[in-house]
C-alpha cells in the first residue's frame, strides 16, 4: 500500500527499470486493480512484491500466512515463491476485493496454493492456532487495518516457528507518524504499534523505509 515516500520520481522510475519486470499476469492483474476505487494505493508496489517473494525464499518458508488479501497481488507473488506443497493462508473480511484476484491465481498456477478465508483476522488466526498448533508458521505478511495491527502481531508470534519472519506493511502510513498533528486513530495506532516492537525482547526487528515503511520481525525467543 502506497508508493515509496522518501523517494523522488526520477529514483522511482530508475528502481522500476532495474528491477525485474512484472509478466503478464501481475501486470493485468496490478493494472485490474489500479481501476478499482483506492485501488494503487491499496496495493502492494511491483517491487514490494518482489521483495516478499524473495523473503519467501529466504526463509524457505512452506507454510504462509498472510493478513489482508485485496485483490491478491501480494498473495500471488508470495504463493509463486513458495515451493511444491506449500502453502498461502490469507484472509480478508470480504470475497469482493479477492474475487479479482482468484482469475489471476488460477492464470498462474498457483490457486492450489491459496486457502482463501473470509473472516475477521482475529478469528482466522485463532482458528490456524488450533488448526495447526503453535510454531506452525514460518513467515506472516500483516497488511490490513492499522487498529488490528498489535492483536495480528501477537497472534503472528504464537502461530510463528522458531527464526520464522513476521513482515508488516505501512509502518510509516503515508509519513504520517512524523506529523505531531496526524492524531487519527489509524496513524496513532501505527506509531503504539512501532514504539511496541522496538521494544519488544522477543524478537530482532528492522523498520525499513521502503514504500509505506516496511518492518521485518524475527522471533528469537
Amino acid at each position: 500500500m502506497a508508493s515509496q515516500l522518501l523517494a523522488s520520481s526520477d529514483v522511482l522510475t530508475y528502481v522500476s527499470d532495474h528491477s525485474r519486470a512484472e509478466d503478464e499476469i501481475l501486470r493485468e492483474l496490478r493494472e485490474e486493480t489500479a481501476s478499482l476505487p483506492m485501488g494503487a494505493a491499496m496495493q502492494v508496489s511491483a517491487e514490494e512484491g518482489q521483495l516478499l517473494a524473495l523473503l519467501v525464499k529466504l526463509t524457505r518458508a512452506r507454510t504462509v500466512v498472510e493478513v489482508g488479501t485485496f485483490t491478491g497481488y501480494s498473495s500471488l507473488c508470495m504463493a509463486r515463491a513458495l515451493p511444491d506443497r506449500g502453502l498461502l493462508i490469507t484472509c480478508d473480511v470480504t470475497d469482493r476485493w479477492p474475487a479479482f484476484g482468484r482469475p489471476y491465481w488460477k492464470r498462474a498456477g498457483v490457486d492450489d496454493r491459496i486457502d482463501l478465508r473470509i473472516a475477521p483476522a482475529t478469528a482466522v488466526l485463532d482458528s490456524l492456532f488450533a488448526e495447526y498448533g503453535p510454531g506452525s508458521i514460518d513467515l506472516v505478511f500483516i497488511d490490513a487495518d492499522k487498529a488490528g495491527y498489535a492483536a495480528y502481531y501477537e497472534a503472528a508470534l504464537m502461530l510463528l516457528a522458531p527464526d520464522g519472519l513476521v513482515v508488516v506493511d505501512n509502518t510509516l502510513f503515508f509519513g504520517r507518524v512524523t506529523d505531531p498533528d496526524a492524531q487519527d486513530p489509524d496513524t496513532v495506532a501505527i506509531r503504539e504499534f512501532n514504539r511496541f516492537v522496538r521494544d519488544d525482547p522477543r524478537v530482532e526487528m528492522s523498520l525499513l523505509p521502503v514504500a509505506d515503511g516496511i518492518t521485518l520481525i524475527r522471533k528469537t525467543s
